[in-house]
């Protein structure tokens, strides 16, 4: 008797073996190319518009939320690629649109000299591109770490992929930064330019040949025709585990993308911190970021830590430590310089790396537990909850902190408040932490019924 065509295999699947360290690397190389011409054109673009061309800080503050909101489309990237079965195309396409992107934004500064409506008319159309970019590239980048990393390597992988990106956006930044002095605006292009095509050429020879061949398709059994894209994402909002972490990683990046905004203002204002010391100040927080990216890494690595250290606990107590240390940060406020400002702000960064780095970790398990070959929609609604909370989190804490300076007359109870707001979303995204039940993937419930037939 032949076996019903719900059984059959997935012809998208990968028949390579696991990937290897050296090719965790090659995909974080894509992770720190994405990063240099996301930085060029959040931070070095957006400088010589507020600053070389005195134009209002409210022009690249909406660009980079356009950026932002273009994520919303990260399910629809996912789910092409789950149609294609192949990641590659997606994630050199993505890379080359993202390029394209962060050169005519340039372009579009550089013709602001001249034309401003026109210049501001390409900006639009050069922040959508790099928002699609970013979307199809790191989503798909996310997917092929899920299909193709081994469990036990999941943690690890996620905090190399992430730092090399940090490293993306630190050498860019140096490098950028030496080569636009003298500013001009043809130096500007011509920069942005050579990054764009150094970030590609890269991204093609990071992934090629490493996503492995396609399984080909078994003779005699049916393939099911793909769903259409409204029902693929219905199923995996219906998927109470995908529904949750889409809630959780909304919510806890809400509260992580608000941060920034905020501290540095808070630092200057209560503290008299100066522009250099601020700088500092935001140093600290990414220190302390990377200790705890790293420190969860070396605990993933360990097997018998792994077991007493589930990634659902490290994404809890890495929110309730994110607040704990709001908290902290609140009384400084109220207090004034006495307290220790850059130990909770350090203390802030080591509880958002470990819940960060804990939740793409789980993010990578969860997208293969849900029907066979839909990984790219279910990473691809989790990245549009963290774009759109990205959007919203630096708006917000920039809001609430002059609404809150308006209304509250001391500065210090006013930065207090804001702070606590802030933990109270760390609070809620610990209460909607995903549980570590799982459930077997199809295909391994599939082979479990067949052998047992046999």
């Amino acid at each position: 008797m032949s076996r019903p065509t719900s059984n059959a295999p997935d012809p998208h699947r990968t028949t390579s073996t696991p990937l290897g360290w050296i090719g965790i690397v090659r995909l974080g190389l894509v992770q720190t190319a994405l990063g240099a011409i996301v930085v060029l054109t959040t931070s070095a673009i957006n400088r010589v518009m507020v600053v070389e061309l005195a134009l209002p800080a409210l022009i690249p503050g909406l660009l980079v939320a356009l950026h932002h909101a273009v994520q919303m489309l990260r399910p629809r990237w996912g789910y092409g690629s789950d149609i294609g079965g192949r990641l590659t195309p997606w994630i050199i396409g993505g890379m080359a649109i993202l390029g394209l992107g962060g050169f005519a934004a340039a372009v579009a500064v550089s013709w602001m000299t001249a034309n401003l409506a026109a210049g501001i008319a390409l900006a639009i159309i050069a922040f959508t591109l790099v928002g699609v970019g970013t979307g199809a590239a790191g989503t798909c980048l996310l997917v092929l770490l899920a299909k193709r990393v081994a469990p036990e390597r999941r943690g690890p992988a996620a905090t190399v992929v992430w730092l090399m990106m940090i490293a993306g956006f630190a050498v860019t930044s140096g490098v950028v930064g030496h080569w636009l002095d003298p500013f001009s605006p043809e130096r500007l292009v011509f920069v942005s330019g050579l990054v764009a095509a150094l970030a590609v050429t890269v991204t093609v020879f990071a992934v090629w040949g490493l996503e492995g061949r396609i399984a080909p398709a078994v003779h005699g059994q049916a393939v099911h025709a793909k769903p259409p894209f409204r029902e693929a994402l219905a199923e995996v909002l219906a998927d109470p585990d995908a529904r949750r972490l889409t809630i959780f990683v909304f919510i806890s990046m809400l509260g992580y993308f608000s941060e920034e905004l905020v501290l540095d203002p808070f630092a200057g204002i209560v503290f008299g911190f100066t522009p250099g010391q601020s700088t500092k100040l935001s140093s600290t927080l990414h220190s302390g970021v990377f200790v705890g990216m790293i420190s969860l890494a070396f605990a993933a690595g360990v097997p018998a830590l792994r077991q007493k250290i589930p990634l659902a606990a490290c994404m809890m107590w890495g929110c309730l430590a994110s607040a704990a240390a709001l908290v902290g940060l609140s009384v400084c406020a109220l207090v004034g310089p006495p307290m220790p400002l850059k130990g909770f702000v350090f203390a802030l960064g080591v509880a958002n790396g470990i819940f960060s780095i804990a939740a793409i970790a789980w993010m990578m398990t969860l997208a293969g537990r849900g029907k066979a070959n839909t990984e790219g929609v279910r990473m691809g609604t989790w990245g549009a909850a963290q774009g759109i909370a990205a959007g919203l989190g630096g708006v917000m804490g920039a809001g609430v902190s002059d609404l809150s300076r308006a209304l509250i007359a001391s500065p210090g109870t006013a930065y207090a408040v804001v702070l606590l707001l802030q933990a109270a979303l760390f609070v809620c995204a610990a209460r909607v932490t995903p549980s570590e039940q799982t459930t077997p993937h199809p295909d391994t419930a599939r082979t479990a019924r067949l052998v047992a037939a046999e």
